[in-house]
């Protein structure tokens, strides 16, 4: 089967829901839910960030809680650069998907209140620095003490350590507020939104990690039972791993739960012709072409596919 019916579709999702702007700042008394002034996550491994290790002892300990068992070490090849004397977010992205998790940025820096309240921790980017003067490190937000006016930190060679919220903000701040997530595909985040999600999954299938992102898609499938690109990119995967009796299965459910979009009949029709059914996948595509939409002309490439078979 052919990703590109499946990409287009996420392309076109990204395009319909409109983004998130970001916040200029923290509103700290005001969380998006009722919750209670103080957090400390205690199952947060503790590596101390030595030099050249700051971002690679991050993503350890953020990979190591979701279940991962890595260290520092393992991960400095991956995401260290020495030229630049430190770690690319896109590389700390990178690694944590390689090590088949998902990897899901904060939308707005008051979801960091959130995430932490669910138990989940953040890694995140700081200039301690000036503006002239920069000096970027990531550290792991793993509690907060609003009372008090705490954030808790993991981070350099000191865990469990405590800086105002005020300093944080402002050291957060000059990285836009960037914030990472790195979480196994069984768990959402708390302030989970449907197109980011989707796309931190999708990033998974495009790597060939079928049975992850297939995880991630049922998992997105659990908060969102109507979401097409989920119920799609689920079908792909389970078609993608060989599991041909399961995709089948799970793309004639998706043509009753979503009888007016091509795109299930389509796929429909090529799991069947791949099982040596090409009566039933001819009648398939031809609902896709019938239906019709962005994607025709895919599905009419489908058609002449199964009748040269």
């Amino acid at each position: 089967m052919s990703g590109l019916g499946w990409f287009l579709l996420i392309l076109a999702l990204c395009s319909a829901i409109a983004g998130c702007g970001r916040s200029t700042g923290i509103n700290w008394s005001s969380p998006s839910r009722d919750l209670e002034k103080s957090y400390l996550l205690n199952d947060i491994p503790f590596f101390p960030q030595v030099e050249s290790q700051c971002g690679p002892a991050a993503l350890a300990m953020a990979l190591v809680w979701s279940g991962v068992p890595v260290s520092p070490d393992d991960l400095a090849s991956e995401v260290f650069t020495p030229s630049r004397k430190g770690s690319l977010q896109s590389a700390m992205i990178g690694a944590a998907r390689r090590h088949d998790r998902i990897a899901y940025g904060l939308s707005e820096p008051e979801a960091l209140i959130d995430e932490v309240a669910a138990g989940n921790p953040v890694i995140v980017l700081q200039n301690l620095g000036l503006s002239w003067y920069q000096v970027w490190h990531y550290a792991v937000v793993i509690g907060l003490d609003l009372a008090k006016g705490n954030v808790i930190l993991h981070s350099g060679t000191t865990p469990h350590k405590e800086i105002s919220l005020t300093v944080f903000e402002r050291t957060w701040a000059r990285s836009d507020y960037w914030g990472l997530l790195v979480l196994p595909p069984h768990r959402l985040p708390a302030n989970a939104k449907e197109k980011e999600y989707l796309l931190a999954v999708s990033h998974l299938e495009r790597l060939g990690r079928w049975d992850i992102a297939a995880d991630g898609y049922t998992t997105a499938l659990s908060r969102w039972p109507d979401s097409l690109p989920a119920a799609v990119g689920l079908g792909v995967c389970l078609y993608r791993r060989g599991d041909l009796a399961a995709a089948e299965a799970h793309f004639r459910d998706a043509t009753v739960k979503f009888p007016h979009e091509g795109v299930v009949y389509n796929n429909l029709a090529q799991v069947l012709i791949d099982r040596g059914n090409k009566a039933e996948a001819r009648q398939a595509v031809l609902t896709a072409i019938e239906i019709g939409g962005p994607l025709k002309a895919d599905y009419e490439r489908t058609l002449e596919e199964i009748q040269n078979r």
